[in-house]
């Protein structure tokens, strides 16, 4: 067992399991960050050892196995991870969303499954971007449930779900044909379930995204997160998490991109500086939305933050991605045009920041929506 596995074992405060986490970027996930990107290796080492110094369970309580350090933890782990991968960031916010909808579930047959997801025993993959966005009316639901007393069975097929395999847990929600959603888990081996591969990426290949069908899959109680009289306040519960922790994706792609920029201006600051985004002012930006991030987080935690505020950071977080990413680049130059340069990654790490549910348009579309329904109870 390694010092960081230990110090797991004896409940770190949330400086030390910062530090264990940069620790361990630093000897198992930076070395492989390029077969990652460039050859789609899948880092199930890293995250496996991720999870012993308790790298998902910074939010879950210490009665469930948790480490019991809150949501803004939780979101600086997958910040600092993101400061050298976004695309192992974005499966640990995989990871950490399928713990939170555990947690969360009021049915408490299935809240069992939590501590091993937390663990890393099981690894474990969301496919909920497909009712994300029927919620908020942007696409048709693809799965379909036929309800059969407590038990469901589903067909359909979702073209993108991420960190997902044979022996993972997929975390998913279904349309029930006599009305209302279904939130239900399945084994990736589950009788009647296949996963496909799905058309190369420009990015982001490492993260094990695949193709997910269901043919007349049957779905016992016990794997139910939320029937559909539990479903629309199940979603409210979970959503703030959904959306704040995918913030720590964004704030560790900015870091990374404020690293490049710093490393490029050591011999070119005298042309750099003529660029629009400098690294002061990305600097000052990104730590505002830290603040923010950290301030909404103790607020979910608590169940008092407001959705309107949370995507609105969201948002920001998405936006100052790509500037910054952007600006790394052109500071870089020409050198920052080579696949193998980072500069080049993070462009399109942050573009997969800007398009993963919710985008940047539906998260406009959102605020817009919720602006004008907050203008007409003024307006009354």
């Amino acid at each position: 067992m390694t010092q960081q596995e230990t110090a797991m074992r004896t409940s770190p405060s949330t400086d030390e399991l910062i530090d264990a986490v940069k620790a361990l970027v630093k000897t198992d996930l930076a070395p492989i960050t390029a077969a990652i990107d460039q050859e789609g290796r899948y880092p199930e080492p890293f995250l496996r050892r991720l999870a012993a110094v308790g790298g998902f369970a910074a939010a879950i309580p210490a009665a469930l196995e948790g480490l019991d350090l809150g949501m803004a933890t939780q979101i600086d782990v997958i910040r600092e991870v993101g400061k050298e991968c976004g695309s192992t960031a974005f499966l640990l916010w995989c990871q950490t969303a399928c713990a939170h909808y555990l947690l969360h579930a009021p049915n408490e047959a299935v809240r069992r499954r939590l501590a091993a997801v937390a663990r890393g025993e099981v690894l474990a993959g969301t496919g909920m971007s497909n009712a994300v966005k029927h919620l908020a009316g942007i696409e048709n639901m693809h799965l379909k449930a036929r309800r059969a007393g407590d038990d469901y069975i589903v067909s359909g097929s979702l073209p993108w779900v991420s960190n997902i395999g044979e022996t993972h847990l997929v975390i998913v929600a279904a349309a029930v044909e006599d009305g209302g959603y279904v939130m239900f888990a399945v084994n990736g081996n589950a009788e009647n379930v296949s996963l496909r591969p799905c058309p190369p990426f420009s990015g982001l290949e490492g993260t094990q995204t695949l193709n997910i069908r269901l043919k007349g899959t049957h779905i016992g109680a016990d794997d139910v997160l939320a029937h559909p009289e539990q479903f629309k306040a199940y979603m409210a519960a979970i959503k703030p998490g959904f959306v704040l922790y995918q913030v720590g994706i964004g704030l560790g792609i900015i870091e990374g991109a404020l690293r490049t920029i710093r490393e490029s201006n050591v011999i070119g600051a005298h042309v750099n500086q003529f660029l629009d985004d400098q690294e002061d002012d990305l600097a000052r930006q990104a730590a505002a939305l830290h603040a923010n991030a950290q301030a909404l987080a103790a607020a979910a935690h608590a169940g008092e933050a407001k959705m309107l505020d949370i995507l609105r950071l969201r948002l920001a977080t998405s936006e100052l991605s790509l500037r910054a990413a952007n600006s790394a680049a052109l500071h870089a130059g020409a050198k920052g045009y080579l696949m193998r340069h980072p500069a080049q990654r993070r462009v399109r790490e942050a573009i997969f920041v800007a398009i993963v549910t919710p985008a940047l348009k539906h998260l406009r579309k959102e605020i817009h929506r919720l602006e004008q329904a907050a203008s007409e109870v003024e307006a009354a």
